[in-house]
């Protein structure tokens, strides 16, 4: 049987992911991304399986039923992840798979699920949770003249609902 250590390295080094091999089977691999820049994943080789790890967002400040049903919509159509939160609301996706079943296939497979999730689906998680926070900080930039090169994705939020201003 091959160790799926190896495997897992082997597969990373191929795909020319930046990683960290931690020892003991653990490998903390960035995942670069367009919408969420990166996404962190941790692979974890353990005595039964491969566990899968990845940071998706903090805690939302408005709208968690809307967020949740959200993810839990999403969770029927993931492959292998799915996601949870953890004791402080933070979103992650998590996944377990066999030993026997880590491939580099297999591997490619569940990191790419990963990314389409976490990638995919970061800014509306941002428009349903953080909302407020969102247009607050649009006002704030324009009225000082600041970038909002990366709030740009939610021009549409901002124009249809306008922006808040921070409070002096």
């Amino acid at each position: 049987m091959t160790d799926p250590a190896e495997v897992i390295a082997a597969a990373l080094d191929a795909a020319e992911l930046d990683y960290q091999a931690k020892g003991d089977g653990r490998f903390f691999v960035t995942l670069p991304g367009t919408k969420k820049l990166q996404t962190n994943c941790w692979l974890i080789v353990s005595d039964h399986a491969l566990l899968v790890e990845a940071f998706v967002c903090r805690r939302p400040d408005e709208a968690h039923e809307e967020v949740y049903r959200y993810l839990l919509r999403r969770n029927a159509k993931l492959y292998g992840v799915h996601y949870t939160l953890d004791e402080q609301g933070d979103i992650h996706l998590v996944g377990r798979v066999s030993r026997e079943a880590v491939t580099a296939d297999e591997l490619d497979t569940l990191l790419g699920q990963v990314l389409e999730a976490a990638d995919g689906d970061f800014n509306t998680l941002l428009e349903l949770g953080f909302r407020t926070a969102i247009r607050r900080e649009w006002g704030w930039r324009e009225a000082r003249g600041e970038s909002l090169a990366n709030l740009r994705p939610f021009r549409k939020l901002v124009e249809a609902e306008g922006p808040l201003f921070p409070e002096n």
